[in-house]
């Protein structure tokens, strides 16, 4: 056999074996599937998701007790999260109330959970190769745990939303918001606007999820991973605080976060949160891209 067949040969071989490994794009749609629904049964998400949803709960129970003599929530002098003085009038506020409250620490920390877990959680369970040997390639399972993560934060942020609307229903009246700004707008619109905010905050959340990720490449246990992570979430908050670090603070994740208020006014005032959405794809670029490059040349040995 001349050198030139053994090489058309195996050529042939490769294509051939090209074809049987590229997995078709109903298979990855098979194992982003299946990831969800690993993630959403699992008992650590459904505990998870339900403290958040228990926080508008108490928020909206404490307020209830709070003003049943006819006092003013927060006790008129601003104290508390966003809104809430206004939360007796109109009980829609309780939904920008409570995403106010959690973002700060529940939400990225439940975030920081899902994700921190994403790669070492396989990896400490021992599944990780089993996984890499089905027709996936390894920038496929990453884009896949991440995309997971990503559902996760707008799931979370959608049962806090949620939660809050049915409580804010069921303690106070609802009817005709007044912005910031001092206009009214309709009830209908005001529903819109929490649609749209809740949204923004799951948005403001795709950095902590590339962050987790990369921290779930560095170590083979889930549990350091996790906790990693959620160290880093409140260390970065800390600092955001000092005043003596105010030149460094807009380039970290969390420093506008709250510009989703900006949406209560009339008109809405869009450049904290054009910030806060670039930054927040800034970190998902450069911590996804860490990700990447870690879990590309990492050694699978679980």
């Amino acid at each position: 056999m001349s050198r030139a067949e053994v090489e058309a040969g195996a050529e042939a071989v490769r294509v051939e074996d090209t074809a049987v490994r590229k997995p078709s794009p109903l298979w990855t749609f098979g194992l982003f599937r299946s990831e969800l629904l690993t993630t959403f049964r699992r008992w650590r998400t459904i505990a998870l998701l339900a403290v958040l949803a228990a926080v508008p709960i108490l928020i909206g129970i404490a307020i209830k007790i709070e003003t049943r003599d006819g006092s003013t929530a927060g006790g008129g002098s601003g104290e508390g999260p966003a809104f809430i003085s206004q939360i007796t009038n109109n009980g829609l506020f309780l939904v920008f109330t409570a995403l106010a409250a959690t973002l700060p620490f529940f939400l990225p920390m439940a975030i920081g959970v899902i994700a921190g877990d994403a790669i070492a959680g396989e990896a400490n369970a021992g599944t990780l190769r089993y996984l890499l040997v089905a027709p996936a390639g390894r920038t496929r399972l990453l884009l896949t745990k991440y995309a997971t993560t990503m559902t996760f934060c707008l799931v979370a942020t959608l049962v806090v939303a949620l939660s809050a609307l049915m409580v804010g229903a069921l303690l106070f009246p609802l009817g005709e918001l007044t912005t910031i700004s001092g206009t009214r707008i309709s009830f209908t619109e005001g529903l819109g606007r929490a649609l749209l905010i809740a949204l923004v905050v799951a948005a403001s959340l795709i950095g902590v999820a590339a962050l987790g990720l990369f921290v779930s490449t560095l170590t083979n246990s889930g549990i350091a991973a996790m906790a990693t992570t959620v160290g880093l979430l409140i260390t970065i908050q800390i600092l955001d605080q000092i005043p003596q670090l105010h030149a460094l603070q807009p380039y970290f994740f969390s420093h506008y976060w709250l510009s989703f208020a900006d949406l209560m006014r009339d008109p809405v005032y869009w450049d904290d949160m054009v910030r806060n959405l670039g930054l927040q794809g800034l970190y998902a670029a450069v911590f996804g891209s860490a990700a990447w490059a870690r879990f590309a040349a990492k050694d699978i040995t679980a």
